[in-house]
């Protein structure tokens, strides 16, 4: 199959080249474009409590909000404020009031602190535009007016809360954005052209998958978002950007170590490339079928987040397999080598005595050594797992210390209770409709006597709904909403309010320390759902790829150590903390364990290739990691080094993120797929590849196999190039 659409493609180049931009301009022309929502809540399906909680509170009490921003006044000297100063903040609070900014509803006096330094302002808006930007634009509006009212006073005014928070990410989002894309380019140009020793080589795979791949795959994921009616994030822009960067130049590299190869070997230079694809086309297919298979496995996720990612990134990597085994053949063919690959002259001449062939011959004589070493390296590292825990709190996690609504946020934590900003409500609601009685003040107690309770607020005068079918506690935790002890004493909330509920009565616990509480649920569920589900899928394509049933088995389990040895060493050096936000494993997976099987998948397929040649095991994994090391460590270093920019954005989390993608990604490259790998399989033998014989020799060459094609058609090819 690969070497006819190798054929095709090579034959027909112009045509694929003007069926590719029909297409495009078709596809980007009729797309929707892209809605953005950051709404933790927005995580979770309707199932959980937190999310129950949510929805009762909006009928039970329409008027009462959590607020979407916070309002902080201070003195700019430090001083507690006076009464000249709580005129200002009154005027200033009913001056935003009267601005009458869009999406803000209302604005009500808050809470001075104990110590009479700070005041504060509730802020309500739209529950319809949680999370989207528009409400990031009323925060924007918010501290504009603010810092106007407050001229001529002695007052400073900061705006947070999460509307203020969705402001600063988006703009945090914009700066990691033009990091990740401007150091993967200079990446990408400066290794390709050490590599190739060619400015068009360099240059041409970033022209084609900017300006091509990445632009049909955004509008082919923002028309799978509206059918689907999946959740629109825009965070996952900065990671589409390096996924395609990545993962695209390394099908670029494929192509093109293949070609060169082909090259060297004789072929005519149209034959060549229709035999690299029709050689290396299989490979591609296979890994980005694993990836894509992976990326997919996210719709069985819980999370919002990830149900929108997975599908986005499976969408993108499609498109650049498409694009590898069609767009970028076509348009190599239509240059001469001479030109594609000037001004260098080195790809006429195959290397002698690279280290890479003394790392084969190493393997073919010490192969139960290069395993017991690379496979203990990998163990040593994945050690650290066991120091493994999860942080909720993405704000920080994803906006700088120094942002406004940073500053807010810290604030409010030591000049209030550290969990006054982010209280938790319990909702307590009858059953049958009847309005409650008896003395609901006793619930209250209950609820105070619940360690790492602060305080509960409950009027039964006023925090009694109209129809009196439900009261609102309002239960402040001595802790931060995000951290360990407030999730945990929100389960022990739950358990009191569930157990000492009224009969008749059915008791809800909600706000944004129940949530991180139903995430931490929701990824359990995903550890042991998706992942593997995941990989009983990837082994299915490693068995249909291989005709093996032996092989599949531990190529994933090298996968899954090479995961271990990368969180273990991110536990290592970024968890020793507040521990690593509870998103990084199922990036890990996603990158890791996804992309890190392409390289397993490279180098076994290459393997097989020189085993079918003739050769027996060991000397089949040396020949292997002669040919295919090259290629996967060019495409491991270019792929880390991509994610590697992301460590220069500034953001906590999407360091941890770079530093753990790049990392796992040379594991993937550098020890896995390189040593590991290869070296089982040499030790194994021909039981590798049981039930089938896919290792044999052919006693007929496969088509391009050799100095020859076999297709006649390619025969009259090749004369009609000698001619």
């Amino acid at each position: 199959m690969f070497h006819r659409i190798g054929r095709t493609v090579v034959r027909h180049p112009v045509w694929t080249i003007v069926a590719w931009v029909i297409a495009a301009v078709a596809i980007v022309a009729t797309a929707p474009s892209l809605p953005s929502n950051s709404d933790e809540s927005s995580f979770l399906p309707s199932s959980y409590e937190s999310i129950k909680a949510m929805n009762l509170q909006e009928k039970a009490f329409p008027q009462a909000f959590t607020p979407a921003a916070i309002v902080l006044y201070q003195r700019t000297d430090g001083k507690p404020l006076t009464t000249a100063d709580k005129s200002d903040v009154a005027r200033i609070t009913k001056g935003l009031t009267d601005k009458k900014i869009d999406q803000v509803q209302k604005i009500v006096d808050g809470s001075p602190s104990k110590d009479g330094k700070y005041d504060t302002a509730l802020v309500q808006m739209d529950k319809k535009s949680v999370g989207q930007p528009k409400q990031a634009d009323a925060a924007k509006a918010l501290r504009t007016d603010s810092t106007q009212l407050a001229k001529g006073t002695a007052l400073k005014v900061l705006v947070g809360g999460q509307a203020a928070q969705g402001l600063d990410q988006q703009d945090a989002g914009k700066t990691s954005d033009a990091v990740a894309l401007f150091g993967s380019l200079l990446i990408i140009i400066a290794t390709l052209s050490i590599i190739f020793r060619s400015p068009l080589v360099a240059i041409m795979p970033l022209v084609l998958l900017i300006g091509v791949v990445f632009t049909v795959a955004n509008a082919l994921i923002a028309d799978a978002t509206k059918i689907f009616g999946l959740q629109a994030n825009s965070s996952i822009q900065a990671l589409l950007i390096v996924v395609v960067l990545g993962v695209g130049t390394d099908y670029f590299l494929f192509l093109m170590f293949r070609y060169r190869e082909r090259l060297r070997a004789g072929d005519e230079p149209k034959q060549a490339m229709i035999n690299s694809v029709a050689r290396v086309g299989e490979a591609i297919a296979s890994a980005a079928g694993a990836v894509i298979i992976a990326f997919c496995a996210l719709a069985l996720s819980t999370l919002g987040f990830l149900t929108q990612l997975g599908p986005a990134l499976a969408i993108l990597v499609a498109v650049t397999l498409v694009a590898g085994l069609t767009l970028f053949p076509a348009i190599c063919s239509l240059i001469p080598p001479r030109v594609l690959f000037w001004p260098g002259k080195k790809w006429r001449e195959e290397p002698s005595g690279t280290r890479y062939a003394s790392l084969g011959r190493l393997m073919a004589r010490k192969p139960a050594m290069v395993a017991i070493v690379s496979g203990a390296v990998m163990l040593v590292l994945a050690i650290g797992t066991f120091g493994y825990k999860a942080s909720y709190d993405l704000a920080s996690g994803s906006i700088p210390k120094t942002k406004e609504s940073m500053v807010v946020q810290d604030t409010l934590s030591t000049a209030y209770s550290a969990g006054a900003a982010e209280p938790t409500n319990v909702y307590l609601t009858s059953k049958d409709g009847k309005a409650l009685s008896g003395d609901l003040n006793a619930f209250a107690a209950q609820l105070r006597g619940v360690n790492g309770v602060a305080s509960v607020a409950f009027d039964q005068a006023k925090d009694v709904n109209k129809a009196g079918t439900t009261a609102n506690y309002t239960v402040t935790l001595k802790y931060e909403a995000s951290s360990d002890q407030a999730i945990a004493t929100v389960g022990d909330v739950r358990t009191v309010a569930h157990k000492d509920a009224p009969p008749g009565t059915e008791a809800l616990v909600g706000g944004s320390s129940s949530i991180f509480k139903d995430i931490n649920a929701a990824v359990n569920h995903d550890y042991r759902t998706v992942f593997p589900v995941a990989a009983v899928l990837i082994m299915v394509i490693l068995g249909l790829l291989l005709r093996s049933v032996v092989a599949p088995w531990y190529l994933i389990a090298s996968v899954g150590l090479g995961f271990g040895a990368t969180l273990g060493t991110t536990v290592w050096i970024f968890g020793r903390g507040d521990g690593l936000i509870f998103l990084l494993p199922i990036i890990m997976y996603l990158f890791v364990v996804a992309i890190g099987t392409d390289y397993n998948i490279l180098m076994i397929a290459r393997l097989r290739e020189e085993a079918q040649e003739g050769r027996q095991p060991r000397e089949a994994a040396s020949e292997a990691l002669k040919h295919a090391g090259p290629t996967i460590g060019a495409a491991g270093f270019i792929l880390a080094a991509t994610f590697a920019t992301l460590m220069l954005s500034g953001n906590d989390f999407l360091t941890e993120m770079g530093f753990t993608v790049a990392f796992g990604i040379l594991v993937a490259a550098f020890v896995m797929a390189m040593f590991f790998t290869p070296s089982l399989t040499a030790l194994i033998g021909h039981a590798a590849w049981w039930p089938g014989h896919a290792d044999r020799a052919k006693s007929v060459p496969q088509a391009g196999a050799g100095h020859g094609p076999q297709d006649p058609r390619d025969l009259e090819l090749d004369e009609s190039q000698r001619r």
